[in-house]
């Protein structure tokens, strides 16, 4: 499909880093899984898809700032546009050799996410969005799904695991969930777990303790997909609470009515 110039500078990068990742993926599967080769292994791969990235948009997009999961802050000249970027969401999927992981690319101006990209270089799915022109897989335009029961839902979530997240409370907001939809499934990429709803693959998700960079580019994906996304108290300060929920208006409405209530006695 035919990109604006700011969505093949996107592109661009996020492929050259994708075969980057793709390269150490196939590595890392054949690696001996222990604490030590691996992680480090994993990590230098984080570590080198974050530099192609940098690179690559500074050189295109000179003085734009950036928000980076390895390198955080960066402030450039150009104070009204930052680069929201995430080189390698479901680190752990990548060490274990599941094919479940992805770039992510958000960019903000004056405060406000005006394009997206997602990628799994492991599938060659590739998601963009522009504000105000919908969003795509590869050449697909996508939508999200049409189901209006959480009866009828699948719904996609992040599970707190050891050091992460209040643990208590997730259990509550998974049992209120559990019992009231279809299924639950859990991916291990925020990133790609947002762009599923927007394609309509899952039909709402939910999560805390979230950073912008792992769910910026998801944000812009949903909403332009015809869905809706907020924080937990369904306002708009996802980026700043670092929790959302997401879903078509049913769904979304539905699921915050479930993720407040208080257990049963």
């Amino acid at each position: 499909m035919a990109y604006s110039a700011l969505m093949k500078v996107m592109v661009d990068a996020a492929r050259k880093a994708g075969r980057s990742l793709a390269r150490d993926f196939g590595e890392v599967q054949n690696l001996q899984v222990s604490m030590k080769g691996p992680g480090d292994y994993v990590s230098q791969a984080d570590r080198k898809a974050e530099d192609i990235l940098y690179n690559e948009l500074s050189r295109a997009r000179p003085g734009y700032s950036f928000l980076m999961e390895e390198r955080g802050a960066v402030e450039g000249d150009d104070s009204q546009h930052r680069w929201l970027i995430d080189p390698l969401d479901g680190t752990t999927n990548f060490l274990h050799g599941i094919p479940i992981f992805s770039i992510s690319i958000a960019l903000e101006r004056q405060g406000q996410l005006v394009a997206a990209l997602i990628y799994n270089p492991a599938m060659d799915e590739l998601y963009t969005a522009e504000r105000g022109d919908g969003a795509f897989m590869n050449d697909r335009r996508l939508r999200v799904a049409g189901r209006a029961k959480l009866s009828d839902a699948v719904i996609g979530t992040g599970v707190p695991h050891l050091g992460r997240g209040h643990h208590g409370n997730f259990l509550i907001e998974l049992r209120n969930v559990m019992g009231e939809v279809s299924g639950i499934r859990r991916l291990g990429s925020v990133a790609l777990d947002l762009a599923y709803v927007a394609a309509g693959r899952m039909d709402g998700f939910w999560e805390t303790g979230l950073q912008p960079w792992d769910i910026g580019a998801g944000l812009l994906l949903v909403r332009e997909a015809g869905g809706f996304a907020t924080d937990m108290s369904g306002g708009s300060k996802m980026l700043d609470d670092g929790s959302v929920v997401a879903g078509n208006e049913a769904i979304h409405g539905a699921l915050l009515k479930m993720l407040k209530k208080p257990l049963p006695r």
